[in-house]
């Protein structure tokens, strides 16, 4: 009997999406009660950045992944070469 019981209280998502009040989430009621007292100052929708730099070339962040693959590649060459077989 107590088996019934369980799946008739098995939660119906449809039946909770058709509830016609919907009750606020705790986090949403809290930032209620707190901004009555003191509301947020308003933000820019995008901010300007802090600090100001140099726009770098393209070519440089190119320049440096090559780098970085002739590297590993001469690495893993010399490695190979002076292993023992």
């Amino acid at each position: 009997m107590a088996e019934q019981d369980d799946e008739e209280r098995e939660f119906d998502i449809r039946w909770a999406d058709g509830a016609e009040e919907k009750e606020p989430s705790a986090r949403a009621r809290m930032l209620a009660a707190r901004w009555k007292e003191n509301p947020p100052e308003p933000q820019p929708f995008r901010p300007e950045p802090q600090r100001v730099r140099r726009p770098r070339s393209p070519w440089v962040s190119t320049v440096v992944v090559f780098g970085i693959v002739a590297a590993v590649i001469v690495l893993l060459g010399y490695t190979n070469f002076r292993a023992p077989y």
